[in-house]
């Protein structure tokens, strides 16, 4: 089969003008980035107010391995579908982060017959969103450094900023770094380190914000530190909130694009789902809502990370109702979960029924898409199917990658009746009115099926800092893995008799929510020996990418 650059080059895109006819969005509504691409304005949900929502569609998956499971493709491919089927779907996604372009993972706009065009753009810089992430974030950082050095009246204390630097590369180096060395102009020395651009607060926000006047109430809520005496100091206190607002002007606007066969998608925020969100801007997911009369939207790996956080977390923000719940499986990924056993299949089949029952447990019957790979076995899929309808759940089968929306018709069927039967309303796993330690063992006890939760000396103190702020009621967004559904990535299949690690919690006080860190996590990620960038080219006309997946 030809590779993913080969087959998107073959296809005749439509002239973005014609997508944004076809969903009905006006001409003052509408910015073209050339002919392929644009923005759009948020403005339209104001015109559209009085009109019905349509049906959210939430992909989530089994645990992954390294390389992903087709999440993105699956997603892509079932909104190709439901159009096939005589319905009206847009797929909403998450931008690419440059890290895992250059990394390991590739690209995230889907691949063969089920792809997100262009996809050199899509995964290149796009329409710059993530770079003005990356500068509002080291904006508020560059400030609050010249504001120690020419001043420092509020007394913020140096070994107490918690604000850090972000950039969207792998770079394990900038971990933990010194900034402000070299004498007295270089400001004042200090330990400092930088995160990814997708983990930063930045992110978070520009995820959940309904509006410019909203985004700068949220920055503003950043908090950045602590004084001598203990009090928070927040962005806003450096007076820096309108001019990062400003850089997000452009960003905050919902992106527009197309799949292979046209199917309108908008791709817009990339938080990650094993230390943020996992899933894109819910006003790109609110104007799909309003154009569409099936949304498909997906959450990061699986149901233990990116579906959770959906469901607790951007559905509360949001006031979301999820109607329908897919979980993407393949044979390989379970016998992965299976180990070294010569029924690896049978036995990784408990992953699969551990995140049947994670859903479940939200109040959905889900819909099981088994993502069909040229080397499966016709019996290793009737064995997926079989155990998936014994555990209650919908099966399917997608081939979205080798045949595109035909080869996922029947899947959309099947995932359209499970939305129209659906009223949209679910359980969540834990009240605000919870205790932050109960949260979290709610989520570890409930989701990731643990004994219970081990604060370190640090987490412990953490806890009384934010009883002390009166954050107690914040929802908790767990940093984990997303390799196994415990604090250790080796750890394969269900892992039982484990308890969840909690190192430190993070205060996300700008975006509203916590971030308890759970066994060794990384907030940047390395590249690994032979990353991805060494084998991107381009040739001298500047038009002819290699590489890219």
């Amino acid at each position: 089969m030809k590779s993913d650059i080969e087959i998107s080059r073959e296809k005749k895109l439509l002239n973005i003008e014609e997508i944004k006819d076809k969903l009905g969005i006006k001409k003052d509504e509408f910015w073209p980035f050339g002919n392929f691409k644009s923005k759009v304005s948020l403005r339209i949900l104001d015109r559209l107010k009085e009109k019905k929502d349509g049906k959210l569609i939430v992909v989530t998956a089994i645990t992954p391995t390294k390389y992903g499971e087709g999440k993105t493709t699956t997603s892509i491919g079932l909104s190709m579908g439901i159009n096939k089927i005589g319905k009206k779907s847009i797929v909403a996604l998450r931008e690419p982060s440059l890290g895992p372009v250059f990394g390991m993972k590739g690209g995230a706009a889907g691949g063969g017959y089920s792809q997100v065009l262009p996809m050199e753009d899509i995964n290149l810089h796009f329409t710059g969103d993530i770079h003005a992430v990356t500068t509002a974030n080291n904006l508020l950082s560059g400030v609050v450094d010249n504001y120690m050095h020419f001043s420092n009246e509020l007394g913020l204390d140096t070994r107490k900023i918690v604000w850090t630097r972000a950039m969207d590369m792998n770079d394990r180096s900038l971990r933990n770094i010194v900034v402000g060395m070299g004498g007295k102009t270089q400001g004042y020395p200090r330990e400092d380190n930088f995160i990814i651009s997708a983990a930063s607060e930045i992110m978070a926000i520009l995820t959940t914000a309904r509006g410019l006047d909203d985004m700068k109430e949220k920055f503003g809520n950043i908090l950045v530190g602590f004084t001598r005496k203990d009090t928070p100091v927040f962005a806003k206190d450096f007076r820096v909130c309108g001019a990062m607002t400003t850089v997000m002007r452009e960003a905050i606007k919902p992106n527009l694009v197309q799949t292979i066969e046209h199917t309108p998608a908008f791709i817009h925020s990339g938080p990650f789902a094993n230390i943020s969100f996992g899933t894109n801007s819910i006003m790109a997911t609110k104007l799909a809502l309003k154009l569409s009369d099936y949304v498909v939207t997906e959450c990061g790996f699986g149901s233990d990370l990116g579906f959770e956080k959906f469901a607790n977390l951007v559905s509360r923000f949001a006031d979301y109702k999820i109607h329908a719940v897919v979980i993407v499986a393949t044979v390989r990924a379970l016998k992965h979960q299976g180990g070294k056993n010569p029924e690896a299949l049978k036995v990784g089949l408990a992953n699969l029924g551990k995140h049947i029952d994670n859903v479940k447990n939200f109040g959905f019957q889900p819909v099981v898409a088994i993502n069909v790979f040229n080397d499966d076995k016709a019996e290793e899929i009737d064995m997926i199917q079989k155990y998936s309808e014994g555990k209650g759940a919908v099966a399917a089968i997608s081939k979205g990658f080798a045949e595109g929306g035909a080869g996922c018709m029947d899947f959309a069927e099947k995932v359209v009746a499970a939305a129209d039967n659906s009223d949209g309303v679910f359980e969540r796993t834990y009240d605000l009115k919870d205790s932050v330690e109960e949260k979290i063992e709610k989520v570890a006890k409930n989701i990731y099926g643990a004994d219970g939760v081990i604060f370190s000396w640090d987490a412990k103190k953490k806890l009384k800092l934010i009883k002390k702020l009166g954050l107690q009621e914040m929802p908790v967004c767990i940093a984990k893995t997303p390799l196994s559904l415990s604090d250790n990535k080796k750890k394969l299949n269900v892992p039982t008799g484990w308890r969840l690690n909690i190192n430190e919690i993070n205060i996300a006080h700008g975006a509203g929510y916590l971030i308890p860190i759970s066994g060794d996590i990384m907030l940047m990620p390395g590249l690994p020996r032979v990353p991805s960038a060494e084998g991107i080219d381009i040739d001298s006309s500047g038009h002819y990418i290699t590489g890219l997946s």
